[in-house]
């Protein structure tokens, strides 16, 4: 296709998460006269009980041109899965009237969020881009969505040759497939990460005493079994706290995510300074955070995508992350808080990760902007 007809791009934006993946390619659209970009935010962007995180978009320089709100507070299935159905619901309308505005309309990774905005658009033969197709979340119902999303999208940016099969194996053909890397490590390359005392000016937070940053979100295949994960990840944490300063950014809005936010409030009651609850850093802080810490624990994507590049070794829990792709530094662990102890004691001692990040690849963001030039 001519880069003419492929001018108007948009952008769906759910969460803080994605926000930080997409801010290489936001960038490159931004700044490239052959597009027109246009922001679509939703999800938890626009909930206050989650830092209403659409205003950072908004200071990072964007537009955000269109917002459609469809989050429940509730987080039980129930009210997942309604919240799936509202923003399906919410975005027929949206593509009824602005389905014509775009001819390309990027949108990442596997949240139920992101899968409702998509499903609504396939009626519309909406052409969807979909970022970070292929890969597999064992520990997610996530992994579902993603694949959904996978074969109602057109072009699929993938971060790894292996997810490139994958994506084909789904759609059942190897068209319109390109292997670009990994978007949010094009993050490292432009961001000015803060001192430490910035750092502590900004959060109250001194990055000279030893820390570890936790993230840890619920494993929403087995929902039941959140409440036993949360004490077996409480007690590890008592346990870390003893040595090590813990920062903790809150999880998600997923499936009983709230037991998780719930139990960390309480040890928050109970460690006092010894311990940080962050709603939301922001992609700098966030990144700052992990540049200083000793150590990440919990299961996350970006301790499994961005913590290499770090030179951070990463206590993986349980299954969330199962299935996907790692590094040498990645270490997995079950949600058992003695074995968690275990591996603690001796990712301690190895010091800095040295390998390579296998997610990787120079330039992803310029890499997908060539692909949809040409």
């Amino acid at each position: 296709m001519e880069a003419s007809a492929l001018t108007r791009i948009g952008v769906l934006t759910s969460s803080r998460a994605d926000y930080g993946i997409y801010k290489p390619l936001l960038k490159a659209l931004k700044e490239d006269p052959s597009f027109e970009l246009n922001i679509i935010a939703f999800g938890t962007h626009l909930s206050p009980y989650h830092g209403y995180t659409v205003d950072n978009i908004i200071t990072d320089g964007y537009e955000v041109k269109y917002k459609v709100n469809s989050l429940l507070i509730n987080d039980d299935k129930n009210a997942i899965s309604t919240a799936c159905a509202l923003t399906s619901l919410k975005f027929a309308d949206f593509w009824e009237q602005h389905a014509l505005d775009f001819d390309l309309v990027f949108c990442l990774g596997d949240r139920f969020e992101m899968f409702g905005a998509v499903a609504a658009g396939i009626p519309y033969q909406i052409k969807f881009a979909h970022l970070h197709g292929g890969e597999t979340t064992l520990g997610a119902i996530d992994n579902i969505y993603r694949h959904a999303i996978t074969l109602a999208s057109t072009l699929h940016f993938v971060s790894q040759e292996e997810f490139a099969t994958r994506v084909s194996e789904v759609k059942g053909d190897h068209d319109n497939i390109f292997v670009t890397g990994a978007l949010s490590l094009d993050n490292l390359k432009d961001i000015q990460f803060l001192s430490k005392k910035e750092f502590e000016d900004k959060w109250h937070i001194d990055l000279d005493i030893p820390t570890v940053l936790v993230t840890v979100h619920p494993e929403t295949v087995a929902p039941e079994l959140n409440s036993q994960h949360l004490y077996e990840t409480l007690e590890a944490l008592r346990f870390i706290a003893k040595e090590y300063q813990v920062v903790i950014t809150m999880p998600n809005a997923d499936t009983n995510g709230n037991v998780f936010r719930e139990g960390f409030v309480s040890l928050k009651t109970e460690l006092g300074n010894k311990l940080y609850l962050i709603e939301n850093f922001g992609t700098q802080n966030y990144f700052t955070c992990m540049l200083y810490s000793k150590l990440l624990v919990g299961n996350t994507s970006s301790g499994i995508i961005e913590a290499a590049s770090f030179n951070k070794y990463v206590l993986n829990l349980g299954d969330r992350q199962k299935g996907r792709a790692t590094g040498n530094n990645v270490i997995h662990v079950p949600f058992i808080a003695n074995k968690i102890k275990e591996a603690f004691n001796r990712a301690k001692l190895l010091g800095d990760y040295q390998d390579d990040n296998p997610y990787f690849k120079d330039g992803a963001a310029q890499n997908i902007i060539a692909v949809i030039k040409k």
